[in-house]
């Protein structure tokens, strides 16, 4: 098993990631964890690096997070990778849980738990791919409008958490993968720097006949916002960058070049409006 964690200037959180992951299996030695820190200091990646036995590796320059990850997962013959955020707590045992339900369903080439907020809350993490109207609906309008009827649609058919279900596509932060099934498709996009190489992979793995598969009976903490909060500017244009992206090469025939520039105008009119909210 190889856990690949992708770091960019890591703050306390990824000391207490990794104490946690050696607690969620019973067998602490048989995982590989591998750190990729896109940053350009690696004091806390490299001291966590030797006190948890992990491996570390500095591409040298921020590769973005899919690439990263593919970075990372290079290399080795184990069956099964983890890919994640450094701001996980596993509970005892939940990674010998999510393996276990794993070997039960040869056809998934996907796996995620189910993520809790802070409060204790789960975030849905297990969704469907988004629809042109309900998608472009909710990531033009989902901040400025919270209840618009595209963004309450979308909502609507993600709040199913609470049975383990087929999904579109899982939250990256905490991704169980088959390694026969993610070198098939190719790993994530490199072409997303951060962002939607989640949803990408999704659609891609359930276009090659892979299912992927969410887990609510499985519970990590997922803390989150740790690289909104320190580069809110940053964040925000990659996001839209990556929601293009995403839609414009799901709608790239000659004849939807209409729908391409509406999504284009649109998200670049709400990049603008969260900007100038992330000044204030």
């Amino acid at each position: 098993m190889r856990v690949v964690c992708v770091v960019y200037h890591p703050g306390p959180e990824l000391d207490e990631f990794a104490t946690s992951l050696a607690a969620a299996t019973s067998a602490p030695g048989s995982v590989d964890l591998v750190l990729v820190d896109n940053g350009t200091d690696h004091v806390r990646s490299r001291a966590v690096a030797q006190a948890h036995g992990a491996r570390l590796l500095v591409p040298g320059t921020n590769l973005g997070y899919g690439a990263a990850a593919n970075l990372g997962a290079q290399g080795g013959e184990e069956p099964w990778l983890v890919v994640c955020n450094t701001d996980l707590v596993w509970p005892p045992g939940s990674l010998d849980q999510l393996l276990a339900v794993a070997d039960e369903h040869p056809e998934a080439g996907s796996l995620g738990p189910a993520l809790l907020n802070p409060d204790g809350s789960v975030y849905p993490s297990g969704r469907e791919l988004p629809s042109l109207t309900q998608g472009a609906g909710h990531a033009l309008f989902g901040r400025v409008w919270p209840r618009n009827p595209w963004t309450r649609a979308y909502q609507a058919r993600q709040q199913t958490a609470g049975r383990q279900r087929a999904a579109g596509w899982l939250s990256g932060a905490c991704l169980l993968l088959r390694r026969e099934a993610f070198e098939a498709v190719g790993g994530f996009d490199e072409g997303y720097f951060m962002f939607f190489e989640d949803v990408d992979l999704g659609e891609r793995l359930g276009r090659a006949g892979w299912t992927n598969l969410y887990l609510p009976q499985v519970a990590v903490m997922h803390i989150g916002g740790t690289s909104w909060r320190e580069r809110p500017a940053s964040m925000i244009r990659a996001h839209h960058a990556s929601a293009y992206r995403y839609l414009a090469r799901r709608y790239d025939r000659w004849y939807q070049a209409p729908v391409r520039l509406t999504v284009r105008a649109g998200l670049a009119v709400r990049r603008t409006i969260e900007l100038r909210a992330a000044r204030r």
